[in-house]
């Protein structure tokens, strides 16, 4: 009985070294494939230009503050963005933009601290400027402030940036480079006007949870992820859920 089961314990051990040697061959290559992906990606990055705004402690304060009200959620860190929300400025230059973000006062819109922000400007002329670090919460679309990142576009209309081949091409590069960085698909990419509309939405203050803007409405956007699409993200750039995706909307990566 003691040889039998013996028998039994070795050709178990056997069976189970075998299959873990099998796994980790397999898993092998995924991990080679995924630093080579993280590589291909990380080429895509366009020139961006360091242009921070003020963001100390006290700004991270309100901003957790403002997190804890909204969403329910103390802190001011951006942990894996599911969204990009693409702006309008609303003014003729980014040093315009630049200034409404930079002092840490109560926005002229909802009267709230900390003071309205985006991560980045795209400039008439292609230059990137980034504004805030990616791993910081930034006002800019209220319900997705939580999980967005926001993009604004120097200009006063959608159309005025869609027919501006030097900003377009920017902007769409960055966009780019966004996603495939952080598996967004290109339904989640959004505008401004859309914000309602996402998933991701959520917004604690029932007197804001119709609340959005005009700016990038949805026909603007058609165009937008219709150029967008046509800068596809490196393969294995969404892993899993690049595979689940396509299964529902095969151009929805």
């Amino acid at each position: 009985m003691r040889d039998t089961l013996a028998t039994c314990i070795c050709v178990a051990l056997i069976t189970w070294s075998a299959a873990a040697a099998g796994a980790a061959s397999r898993s092998a290559p995924e991990r080679v494939a995924t630093a080579g992906t993280r590589s291909v990606i990380a080429a895509l990055r366009p020139a961006i230009h360091q242009w921070p705004i003020p963001f100390g402690a006290t700004r991270r304060r309100e901003m957790a503050a403002y997190s804890l009200r909204h969403y329910g959620e103390d802190t001011y860190a951006l942990a894996g963005p599911k969204v990009i929300v693409e702006h309008f400025t609303g003014t003729a230059t980014a040093g315009e933009a630049y200034n409404t973000f930079a002092p840490d006062v109560p926005d002229a819109e909802l009267h709230e601290l900390p003071n309205t922000c985006a991560h980045f400007l795209v400039e008439r002329d292609g230059r990137i400027d980034q504004l805030v670090p990616l791993t910081l919460r930034c006002r800019h679309t209220v319900g997705l402030n939580w999980t967005a990142i926001g993009i604004e576009n120097v200009g006063s209309s959608d159309r005025e940036i869609l027919a501006d081949r030097a900003q377009m091409q920017a902007s769409l590069t960055l966009t780019r480079w966004l996603r495939c960085t952080y598996a967004i698909t290109l339904t989640n990419v959004i505008g401004h006007n859309e914000s309602l509309s996402s998933p991701y939405h959520r917004e604690r203050v029932a007197s804001l949870r119709h609340q959005t803007h005009s700016d990038w409405n949805s026909a603007d956007m058609h165009i937008y992820r219709t150029q967008l699409a046509r800068l596809r993200c490196p393969a294995g750039s969404f892993g899993r859920v690049a595979r689940a995706a396509t299964q529902h909307d095969p151009g929805g990566i």
